[in-house]
């Protein structure tokens, strides 16, 4: 989820993000605060101030959103452990944390930072109403509403994130109790991730039931946060087995080294007929003298129109050197694996000393998985 989206700012060095379902939830819960929350709370109010108090108050709910994210990157960071993006999408907000922390007293700082964050923030709102709630009107009133329904929420959102159901803020805290004791990450994560399964079927069960009961709003809400639960936790657990899988394994051993380079003025219908076809090759480099200035790749040929092949050239339909995405061959190879989960990529550049020594794609990382799992096979 924290691949993709729209960029609107940056802090830290940590890239901020808005997902597309991010729009959904900002104008459901605007309606929902407009016109029927703040409306039957306050009817003396004229629309133009339930429509502000609406559109505000989404906006620092998701603002908080964001300092709970923030305050889990903060931490991560000051822990050594790099931090790319955070995400706001349908289900609030997601930080892109490269790789697992170091050890079980990192995670636990960690996860916990967010919760907290969240409940004092809603301990801050929630004085904030108790001061000016006997305000009969204006500014006071006004803000007094605010500061209720937020204070309300960061609560809920801080006691909700504390759930031990891994993923969630309070699975890692309990991965991270569980860990410690062990000092088995791999074992930690199983059984973390079992409990959040269990959990999320709880949710989708309890949906379930609200649904039948004509609740179906919140029905349909409570089954589509333990789908989301439950697909977290198994897809958590693969990661870690998988990097379990792959620890002490080199990029060298799983790349392709076969990669002929091409100039940037050869056409797309030359690489095709002289590499693509005839050599099977898929990675295409283009050079200028010594410099690596992108890479052809055996989607962007296939991106080519037939007819447009003869015109187009490598410089044309490459991936600049800027944008690729690049490891050495000495590298963990668990790196590659967690450059194309993060960011949603099919192949990754292998480059040495400016040089572009081969590719990892994401067929050659499976298989070279499947064989490790599959030794006798």
């Amino acid at each position: 989820m924290g691949g993709k989206g729209i960029v609107f700012g940056k802090i830290w060095g940590i890239t901020l993000k808005l997902n597309p379902s991010w729009f959904i939830i900002f104008v459901l819960i605007t309606w929902a605060l407009a016109g029927s929350y703040f409306p039957g709370q306050y009817p003396a109010w004229n629309f133009t101030a339930k429509l502000s108090a609406g559109v505000i108050t989404s906006l620092l709910f998701f603002t908080s959103v964001l300092v709970h994210e923030l305050m889990h990157s903060y931490v991560a960071q000051h822990e050594g452990t790099e931090v790319k993006s955070i995400t706001l999408f349908i289900f609030g907000g997601v930080s892109e944390i490269s790789g697992e922390p170091k050890n079980a007293g990192d995670e636990f700082s960690m996860a916990i930072a967010g919760p907290l964050t969240s409940l004092v923030l809603g301990g801050i709102l929630m004085a904030v109403w108790a001061v000016l709630r006997h305000d009969a009107g204006g500014p006071g009133q006004f803000i007094a509403a605010v500061s209720y329904w937020l204070g309300l929420i960061n609560l809920s959102l801080g006691a909700f994130n504390l759930i031990p159901g891994f993923p969630l803020d309070g699975g890692r805290v309990f991965r991270s109790i569980l860990w410690g004791k062990s000092g088995d990450l791999r074992e930690a994560t199983r059984t973390a991730s079992q409990v959040g399964k269990v959990i999320a079927y709880i949710f989708i069960f309890i949906g379930i039931f609200l649904f039948f009961s004509g609740n179906w709003l919140n029905g349909a809400w409570m089954v589509l946060i333990g789908w989301f639960l439950d697909n977290a936790a198994s897809g958590s657990y693969r990661q870690v087995q998988l990097n379990d899988l792959l620890k002490g394994h080199k990029v060298s051993e799983a790349m392709q080294g076969d990669c002929v380079s091409v100039a940037p003025e050869v056409s797309a219908e030359y690489i095709i007929n002289e590499y693509a076809l005839t050599k099977g090759q898929q990675c295409f480099p283009v050079m200028d003298g010594e410099n690596l200035e992108g890479i052809v790749s055996f989607d962007s040929l296939r991106g080519v129109a037939k007819e447009a092949r003869r015109d187009k050239t490598a410089a044309q339909i490459m991936m600049p050197l800027e944008q690729m995405k690049t490891v050495e061959p000495n590298d963990e190879l668990g790196k590659v694996l967690s450059i194309m989960t993060e960011g949603d990529v099919s192949q990754v550049s292998v480059v040495q000393n400016g040089k572009m020594v081969g590719l990892v794609s994401r067929e050659r990382l499976l298989s070279f998985i499947d064989l490790l799992a599959n030794p006798g096979r």
